[in-house]
């Protein structure tokens, strides 16, 4: 095992692109902002939410597609907001995101993202989300998405 290299390999990741002391600035929701910005909501039904994006340049990995980071990150926010549809509160956090990725989103690429409730309970919320490609809807990945709907602490 070259432990050394793992180690060269994660750190050059965190390589400085914007100083220590800007990233640490920004405010605490910049997050959900980066991910999101360019998305439209596209349909609002029970139980439904039908979304749209084009691919940003800053939501990519080096192999020049969408980042698995980021194709998580919109299925737990979409797959949030889905909940929002049947009345439920969504202040909880996510217990289990099982996503399988299919195939890749590139630089540009129109996606659509489609949000449906399979359950609702007082506690307990379940989701499924499609991310397909807009111009043929090929699947590029699937999540099902499971979430807690109750008050979560600050601890």
């Amino acid at each position: 095992m070259d432990f050394p290299a793992v180690k060269r390999s994660l750190e050059a990741a965190a390589v400085e692109i914007i100083p220590t002391p800007m990233l640490d600035s920004l405010p605490s929701k910049f997050y959900d902002a980066f991910i999101l910005h360019g998305l439209s909501v596209d349909l609002i039904e029970p139980g439904r939410l039908l979304c749209s994006m084009a691919i940003p340049p800053r939501l990519l990995n080096t192999g020049k597609f969408l980042h698995g980071g980021a194709t998580i990150s919109l299925i737990d926010i979409v797959g949030s907001a889905v909940f929002y549809t049947v009345g439920a509160r969504t202040t909880g956090s996510p217990l289990e995101i099982s996503t399988s990725f299919l195939d890749s989103a590139f630089v540009h690429e129109e996606i659509e993202i489609e949000a449906k409730v399979l359950r609702i309970g007082k506690a307990i919320g379940v989701a499924n989300i499609d991310l397909r490609k807009k111009k043929n809807g090929k699947l590029f990945a699937q999540a099902r998405y499971t979430k807690y709907l109750g008050v979560t602490s600050n601890i």
